[in-house]
C-alpha cells in the first residue's frame, strides 16, 4: 500500500512566471491562468465581488540548501473584472510582497498545489536548476514542455508520497494525507501501545503486520522496503496527530499559554520525526536482510570508533586479517543524502567500494557523478528509479541488486547463515 500524492493534493499545476506574475517586473502581485489548469474549479469561483482568502505556504527553493525560504501567508482569490459588466470574469490570485516574492522573477519555475484541507503550496525555483528538476521528478513531470501558461499535472497514479514528504519536510512544510480507515488504525495502535510514542523497533514490527504480503521481502526487497516505510509513516502520523491533539487541549505551562513551552514541544515533535524515520529505515532493511538469510551485523565496529550501519558478514570477520577483503561489504542507510553521504566513505578502510541506500528521489547528476568518482555505489529502491535520469538509472543499484550480490558472495565464500 503506497500513499499517493492524491492522498494529500487535490490539484497541481506548473508554469514559468511571466512579467505580470513576477513582483520584480510588476506591481500587480497577481497570478492568472488557474482556470485552464483546473485549480480554479477546485478553489471555487467567488461571486458578487467576494475576495476569498486562502492559507498558503510560499517557498523559494534554489540549488543552495541554505537559500530555502518558507513563508506562511494568505493569498486572495477573486474576479478582477467584477465591476466590468461588459467583460467576462477573470479570476486571479493576489499575493502580498514578502521575502519569497522578492527573490523570484520572470521565467522562474512555479509549482502550485492545493491540498485536501484547501491550503495552497506555492514553490518557486530558478529555471533549469537542480531544484526544478527535483520537483519535476517528484511530481511526475518528466517530458512535458512547460510554458508561461499553466499546465495541469496528472499525478494520482504515478507518484508515491514518502519521498515528496521528506523533501517538503526539509523545506519546513508539514503535509497531512487523507488516510482511509484512520480511526481503525488508531484503535489498533491504542490497543497495542496505548496513547504514547513507542520505541521504534516494536513500532516497525507492528507496521509490518498491517499490510502483509507473504514472501514480499524475498521476492522484491525494494517493494517491501518502500511499502513498509510508507505504512509505518502513515501509522506514525495517525498516532502523532492524536497525541499532539490531546497535548493542545491540555495547553502549555501553568496557565496553558506558555509560548516557550509550546515552541519547545513543537521542536520535540520535529526532532522525533527526523530521528524516528532513520531508525525505521534501518529496522526494515534489517528485516529484509534477515528474511534473505544474509549474514551481517548492524553497527559492527571497523576502525577506531567507526560503525557502519550494516557490516557484512560482521565485525569479527572484519577484524580478521585472514578474511578475504573482496568478500566484505558495508551498507550505509540514509533516508536523505545531502552532503552526509560522504560520511560513509570513512567507515571501513578495508572495503574499497562502499554502498549507500537511500529513499531520497531525484538526486542531481552532479552528486551521483561525485559518488561514482569516490567509488560509492548508490542504492535506491526500484519504485523511485523513475525520478532519476536514464543515465543515472543505468548506474543505480536496486536493493534487490545489493541483496543478490551479497548473497552470492557469501554463498561462494561459504559464509553460513544462522540467527536465533
Amino acid at each position: 500500500m503506497y500513499e499517493k500524492l492524491s492522498d494529500t493534493f487535490k490539484g497541481v499545476a506548473v508554469k514559468y512566471l511571466t512579467t505580470v506574475d513576477a513582483t520584480s517586473k510588476s506591481n500587480q502581485h497577481e497570478i492568472g491562468g488557474l482556470t485552464k489548469a483546473g485549480i480554479a474549479d477546485l478553489l471555487g469561483y467567488p461571486e458578487n465581488g467576494e475576495k476569498r482568502e486562502i492559507p498558503a505556504t510560499l517557498v523559494y527553493m534554489s540549488d543552495d540548501s541554505e537559500d530555502i525560504i518558507t513563508i506562511e501567508d494568505k493569498v486572495t482569490w477573486y474576479d478582477t473584472r467584477f465591476n466590468q459588466l461588459h467583460r467576462s470574469a477573470e479570476y486571479r490570485l493576489y499575493y502580498k510582497p514578502n521575502e519569497v516574492t522578492r527573490l523570484f522573477s520572470e521565467g522562474y519555475f512555479f509549482l502550485i498545489a492545493l491540498t485536501h484541507d484547501n491550503q495552497l503550496l506555492m514553490i518557486f525555483t530558478p529555471p533549469g536548476s537542480e531544484a526544478e528538476a527535483q520537483l519535476r521528478s517528484l511530481f511526475g513531470i518528466y517530458d512535458e514542455e512547460i510554458k508561461n501558461k499553466f499546465s495541469e499535472v496528472s499525478f494520482s497514479e504515478s507518484s508515491i508520497i514518502v519521498p515528496v514528504r521528506l523533501l517538503l519536510e526539509q523545506l519546513g512544510i508539514d503535509i497531512t494525507p487523507v488516510i482511509e480507515k484512520e480511526s481503525q488504525y488508531l484503535d489498533l495502535i491504542r490497543e497495542k501501545f496505548g496513547l504514547i510514542f513507542p520505541k521504534t523497533r516494536p513500532f516497525s514490527e507492528f507496521a509490518r503486520t498491517i499490510h502483509i504480503e507473504e514472501g514480499l521481502s524475498i521476492r522484491s526487497p525494494d517493494e517491501a522496503l518502500v511499502s513498509w516505510m510508507d505504512t509505518e509513516e502513515m501509522l506514525f502520523r495517525v498516532l502523532e496527530r492524536e497525541i499532539v491533539k490531546e497535548k493542545l487541549k491540555e495547553g502549555f505551562g501553568e496557565h496553558g499559554d506558555d509560548v516557550d513551552e509550546f515552541i519547545a514541544y513543537s521542536l520535540s515533535v520535529q526532532n522525533r520525526r527526523k530521528s524516528r524515520v532513520g531508525h525505521a529505515f534501518e529496522n526494515h532493511i534489517e528485516k529484509i536482510l534477515i528474511d534473505n538469510q544474509i549474514v551481517f551485523q548492524r553497527g559492527g565496529r571497523t576502525e577506531g570508533k567507526q560503525k557502519p550501519d550494516f557490516l557484512f558478514p560482521g565485525e569479527q570477520s572484519y577484524q580478521s586479517m585472514a578474511f578475504e577483503e573482496s568478500n566484505f561489504r558495508m551498507l550505509g542507510a540514509k533516508t536523505t543524502c545531502k552532503d552526509r553521504w560522504r560520511q560513509v566513505l570513512a567507515e571501513a578502510n578495508r572495503i574499497k567500494r562502499k554502498h549507500l541506500i537511500t529513499i531520497q528521489a531525484a538526486i542531481s547528476e552532479d552528486q551521483t557523478s561525485e559518488m561514482q568518482d569516490k567509488n560509492l555505489q548508490l542504492i535506491v529502491p526500484s519504485p523511485l528509479h523513475p525520478t532519476f535520469t536514464k543515465k543515472q538509472q543505468d548506474w543505480l543499484f536496486t536493493f534487490s541488486d545489493f541483496v543478490h550480490e551479497v548473497r552470492k558472495i557469501q554463498d561462494d565464500a561459504g559464509v553460513s547463515w544462522s540467527r536465533s
